[in-house]
């Protein structure tokens, strides 16, 4: 049990963050451990071809352990609700190099036993393998990540956050928790993570530091950083993943077809979740300006509602729109 104790002020200052940088290295996972994230099997199998030309391959499979641990510098904590993929990479690079050997040896020793050969090598000299391990995650967003798959990634991932904030505005922090994950309880101001811990129960003041919690793709149940001393996060899986797996249109019914017209309807229909307007481009087959028209005579008639997250606005169907198609039948 990993428990994390929130005073009234902690939990002012507990805020959601979509991190690429945490994507990008818990997605490892997805070729050193095929098949348990099964939602993300198919778009991952046509990014292969890309990955298996990665000259750093060899180094970024060395760093995911046996047990899926990722070393805990490699997931910096993010400083706002949308980082940038460099500004965060830069914070993996700052790591003072004489802490690199402690940073992987508490991922791997506690199950692996030795480092990776790969690491344990680089480790004769610390700054050439700390600046190789960051040049290597940057290749592998810049070619395997970046250009399409992070695009529908972040918009599932903020959608997710969406939907977060107006539960919390709804319904409080009880009901947010209780939400998040099936690992996670909470009770009388702690928020525990039901998980086993190697060194048994783990305790953690949150005292002042906030809390962030990020929504991913790559994990089966709520997680959080292996070292305690640490400020505290807690990654948990995102909501409409299932999504990704495969970008279908519902069929809207010709009742709402005849009133609106066929395109707003679709797009009523794919609108039960939050979604961007390059999102919704992408699954309709047409222009993001075509989308931005009707999503504009939408809003205008209250059928849609927009919702701003960082850089990009969501659109998600109103509870009017949930009754002009059925969504509340």
């Amino acid at each position: 049990m990993h428990r994390f104790t929130l005073r009234l002020a902690d939990l002012a200052t507990t805020w959601f963050a979509v991190s690429p940088i945490h994507e990008a290295v818990l997605s490892l996972r997805m070729w050193t451990h095929p098949g348990v994230y099964r939602l993300q099997t198919q778009a991952f199998e046509q990014l292969r071809p890309a990955f298996e030309q990665l000259t750093s391959r060899p180094l970024l499979l060395s760093l995911v352990a046996r047990n899926r641990w990722v070393p805990d510098f490699l997931t910096p904590r993010p400083a706002s609700p949308s980082p940038d993929f460099h500004s965060e990479l830069a914070i993996v690079r700052a790591l003072p190099p004489e802490e690199l050997r402690d940073e992987l040896g508490q991922t791997f020793r506690m199950h692996d036993g030795p480092l990776p050969a790969e690491l344990s090598t680089g480790l004769a000299a610390p700054e050439r393998l700390l600046a190789r391990i960051a040049d290597a995650l940057e290749e592998y967003w810049e070619v395997c990540l970046a250009p399409a798959w992070w695009p529908q990634a972040r918009t599932v991932l903020e959608a997710d956050l969406v939907y977060r904030a107006r539960l919390l505005a709804q319904h409080g922090a009880a009901a947010l928790f209780a939400d998040l994950d099936h690992r996670l309880h909470w009770e009388n101001g702690v928020l525990s993570i039901n998980r086993h811990w190697a060194d048994g129960d783990v305790e953690t003041p949150v005292e002042g530091r906030g809390l962030v919690l990020c929504p991913t793709f790559f994990v089966r149940g709520a997680i959080t950083m292996i070292s305690n001393a640490r400020a505290p996060q807690i990654s948990y899986p995102a909501r409409g993943q299932a999504g990704m797996a495969g970008r279908g249109t519902p069929v809207p019914t010709r009742a709402v077809e005849a009133l609106v017209g066929a395109p707003k309807a679709r797009l009523l229909a794919l609108l039960a979740e939050p979604a961007s307007t390059t999102d919704l481009a992408y699954r309709l087959g047409v222009t993001p300006g075509a989308v931005s028209q009707h999503l504009s005579v939408l809003a205008a008639t209250g059928l849609v509602t927009p919702a701003r997250h960082g850089r990009s606005v969501l659109y998600r169907r109103s509870p009017l729109g949930d009754e002009l198609t059925g969504a509340n039948n």
